[in-house]
């Protein structure tokens, strides 16, 4: 099929969505992702402290559901984003593709980068079955999940360069990540390579947008990117500190543990 073709073709609620009004009400209401975020660490310290007093509740059938949910819905992105970034890259370049706002209001990619910046409130939820579950809630889950959640509603409403590849790649870590997580959850034995796997692409994912972030500066000082110093700054110690917790988190969990194992033997 040729590739024009297949990216441009929109199903019909791609078509009738409406990205004007979506940006605008970013732009007047993306300050309410702090709002969100509040709530969402309230919750967390109320939850841990109720749930020390409770009997951890199992909710298998409620997780593999949630999982699965978010899976289909991050492989779709995948796929439908992905369409317009290989197109774009295949047609334009590189540089037209980390500086390209059309994908903020192009065919096919305007519906999903806009239910990419929602779907980071709901995201959230991820939590609240750690926490009614009584597993172990780490600083990097949550931490990940507020400032992504703050940094894409703020970028959003600029339409900045670079959000293409951010979604995208977002969107193709989840679709595994969610895939993965679904099932574990339903009970199937999954190889702890798939795990490290996971892993590995989230550190990429984090190389890659330090990198993303650098052309976007770089372009920018030559007016052929639209940015703004403090997206950019945000942007970087936002992926650099993902790149050091992502790389602690897979020593400990994985290099470490491997370690361990050798000295018992």
């Amino acid at each position: 099929m040729n590739m024009s073709v297949l990216t441009l073709q929109e199903y019909e609620f791609e078509k009738q969505f409406n990205e004007n009004e979506a940006i605008q009400w970013m732009q007047e209401n993306w300050k309410k992702s702090f709002l969100v975020s509040a709530l969402y660490a309230a919750f967390i310290f109320g939850g841990r402290h109720v749930m020390n007093k409770r009997a951890k509740f199992e909710l298998r059938k409620p997780l593999v559901l949630w999982s699965l949910s978010l899976a289909v819905f991050s492989i779709f992105g995948a796929l439908r984003t992905g369409a317009y970034m290989l197109y774009i890259l295949m047609t334009k370049g590189l540089k037209y593709s980390v500086c390209d706002q059309g994908f903020y209001n192009g065919p096919v990619s305007k519906f999903w980068a806009y239910a990419f910046v929602l779907s980071k409130a709901p995201e959230l939820g991820d939590t609240i079955f750690i926490i009614l579950r009584k597993q172990k809630l780490i600083f990097l889950h949550w931490y990940h999940h507020i400032t992504v959640l703050l940094y894409s509603w703020y970028s959003y409403k600029d339409m900045v360069a670079g959000g293409g590849w951010f979604m995208t790649m977002n969107y193709g870590v989840h679709s595994v990540m969610y895939s993965y997580y679904a099932l574990r959850a339903a009970g199937f034995r999954v190889s702890r390579k798939f795990a490290m796997f996971i892993t590995l692409s989230q550190i990429t994912q984090m190389l890659v947008g330090c990198v993303v972030n650098y052309l976007v500066f770089h372009w920018m000082q030559q007016d052929q990117c639209y940015s703004h110093f403090p997206n950019i700054f945000w942007s970087s110690l936002m992926y650099l500190s993902y790149l050091v917790l992502f790389c602690h988190f897979f020593f400990e969990a994985y290099i470490g543990k491997m370690r361990k194992t050798t000295k018992a033997d």
